[in-house]
């Protein structure tokens, strides 16, 4: 994917600033620069980069006019505005930026250079003899990072898919078992609920994101930027449910232990009401600082979002290990099984907090290089988008009260259909061997009223009280079986 030329020659023009094209984007595009203007640029494309460039020229110009000159000797390169970017005051070097946002197919995470002489002045292309900046860097990895975002793409569709459908069953097995009803089992449906949500929230915020890269509708942003701002909430929601998690099982092994259920109402301000204040003040701050499209830009704004579950992991793990202290003090002094239990239950709880908590932990650990980087940000990506599946595994699939539960359930269901196989085996058998006797009898009382002297009724009627006799003797053969089969099955 390559640069609009005609856009950046328009805004050029529009802006009336000296500004010199990447002459590498041009090569790459096929077109010198006299064939620019034969090219229609978007109007809803140049009018929103031609406002986000007039905004950053007036802070620019601000910027150039309010900060004193530098008072230190020695040559360098006056501040300056090269069209896209500000510069400021720079000793001889070479001075970077992260590429602008202005356009679609700049690559933000890339670096724009430029370069300061020794004698003081910025850098002239060659060719032009006009003050350059290198932006070759925003456009020249686009084509391997769009199949790299597409890639990511369906693998967050897939995660949030596996997450849903696993999560929902998850729901159905502990609402369908009266036995596993509790309080600890309400806070994990509960935590699911937000799972499924912020699954939700995210396929439908990359649908309306798409839908709008392509139509631009002030409607669909709109809608975009409220999901957005969903997607936050329920993002927030899923660490501060597990918080819940671990202050229950804290107040329920340490705190109060002598004390019965506990009062679900905090838990459900803490896990649905907080985290309302992080997700408004962030949709505030955007919409103030940095209202960009469907707010997809990474900002420090997201820090507002951030923050606070930084600090519900930290407080989380704090409590799980104090849990694990006196449990494992406990097992050493009493060796009581109630203890060993809750062990079972606080370690899935721990494993699962690291877990959900890496992509937290690798965030400042980002690599510099291309190759590195596209397998850090996938496996960040599985981190992200996986946790509801990963939540549902732990919680419920490899617990042992789910598995005793569904162990019974299908030992009975299994007993259910052998009993009604059984019978309908037993009813069979019993129609056989009353329609042979009934058969049997009929053909008795035609030999003694008249018998008949030819070979053929004779045959014929031997013949039916033997069918019958054989008939008799095969069900009847069959019954000690059966007893066998209800005896074995334990029924």
């Amino acid at each position: 994917m390559t640069r609009n030329p005609s856009l950046l020659l328009l805004v050029i023009l529009l802006l009336d600033t000296e500004v010199c094209l990447c002459d590498d984007v041009l090569i790459e595009a096929g077109m010198s620069e006299e064939e620019v203007t034969d090219i229609p640029a978007s109007s809803s494309d140049l009018k929103d980069s031609r406002k986000q460039i007039l905004a950053a020229q007036f802070e620019c110009y601000l910027k150039i006019i309010d900060e004193p000159p530098r008072s230190d000797p020695g040559p360098y390169c006056n501040r300056t505005w090269d069209g896209w970017l500000c510069w400021g005051d720079f000793a001889p070097g070479t001075a970077f930026q992260l590429c602008p946002t202005y356009f679609q197919d700049f690559d933000s995470t890339e670096k724009v250079t430029k370069v300061c002489d020794s004698d003081g002045h910025w850098f002239r292309h060659p060719e032009s003899n006009r003050l350059w900046s290198n932006y070759t860097l925003c456009t020249e990895y686009t084509k391997q990072k769009l199949k790299l975002t597409v890639v990511t793409y369906y693998l967050t569709l897939v995660g949030h898919v596996l997450s849903i459908i696993s999560l929902l069953i998850s729901i159905c097995i502990f609402s369908y078992f009266k036995c596993l009803s509790c309080q600890r089992i309400t806070l994990h449906k509960n935590m699911f609920t937000s799972f499924i949500l912020n699954s939700f929230a995210t396929i439908s915020y990359f649908y309306f994101f798409m839908g709008e890269q392509q139509t631009r509708k002030d409607s669909s942003q709109i809608t975009c930027k409220i999901l957005a701002s969903l997607m936050y909430y329920t993002f927030c929601t899923n660490y501060f449910w597990m918080l819940c998690e671990g202050i229950y099982l804290h107040n329920l092994i340490i705190v109060a232990v002598f004390v019965g259920e506990q009062q679900l109402g905090w838990y459900y301000i803490l896990g649905w009401g907080f985290p309302v204040i992080p997700a408004v003040t962030q949709a505030v701050a955007r919409l103030l600082f940095h209202d960009d499209r469907c707010w997809a830009m990474n900002t420090d704004l997201l820090y507002i979002i951030h923050g606070p579950i930084h600090v519900a992991l930290v407080v989380n793990l704090f409590f799980l290990l104090n849990i694990v202290r006196v449990l494992i003090t406990k097992l050493r002094v009493t060796h009581q099984t109630e203890s060993s239990v809750y062990m079972k239950v606080v370690r899935a709880t721990i494993i699962l907090v690291p877990l959900l908590g890496a992509q937290f932990i690798l965030m400042p650990l980002q690599p510099s290089g291309r190759f590195s980087r596209a397998i850090y940000e996938l496996f960040m990506n599985i981190f992200m988008h996986y946790q509801g599946l990963l939540v549902a595994v732990i919680f419920c699939f490899c617990n042992g009260e789910v598995q005793l539960a569904l162990r019974r359930k299908f030992a009975q269901d299994r007993g259910q259909w052998m009993r009604r196989r059984l019978v309908t085996t037993d009813s069979h058998c019993n129609y056989h061997t009353n329609s042979s006797i009934t058969e049997t009898s009929r053909v008795t009382i035609g030999l003694e009223n008249g018998p008949s002297n030819t070979g053929d009724g004779k045959t014929d009627g031997t013949t039916l009280a033997l069918n019958g006799q054989s008939n008799g003797k095969r069900c009847s053969s069959e019954e000690p079986e059966i007893g066998e089969v209800l005896e074995s099955s334990e029924i």
